[in-house]
């Protein structure tokens, strides 16, 4: 597919996209964003990857509209893909549950936290 990004003519094909993608690690998201195999990437980033251009020469609009024109799924600024858990729930998961005895490892007497404890 023929597509104009910051006034320049590129060939862009779905298949093109994905093997420029890949390995790519993505940059943190802070503004538009794209679906590209089973990552999500900022739009200006996969811009300057694809164009070799810097990333402020091209609007984040023109990415997104080749894009979206390839069949990748865009993100608009500020969205987030759904998660069936709140901020909550992950932190909670990423940090484990908490532990229910703390001893002391030197010496085996028992904190301030363990006073309450039965052990």
């Amino acid at each position: 597919m023929r597509c104009i990004i910051a006034g320049f003519a590129f060939e862009l094909s779905k298949h093109g996209v994905l093997e420029s993608m890949k390995g790519v690690k993505p940059e943190p998201i802070t503004s538009s964003s794209v679906v590209i195999g089973r990552r999500r990437y900022p739009v200006k980033q996969v811009g300057g990857i694809l164009t070799r251009q810097d990333h402020r020469d091209f609007t984040a609009e023109e990415v997104t509209r080749a894009m979206a024109r390839l069949g990748f799924t865009c993100h608009a600024s500020g969205t987030t893909p759904p998660s069936g858990q709140t901020p909550l729930q992950i932190a909670s998961a990423l940090l484990g549950p908490a532990p229910s005895v703390l001893h002391n490892q030197t010496d085996g007497r028992r904190g301030i936290l363990d006073a309450a404890v039965p052990v």
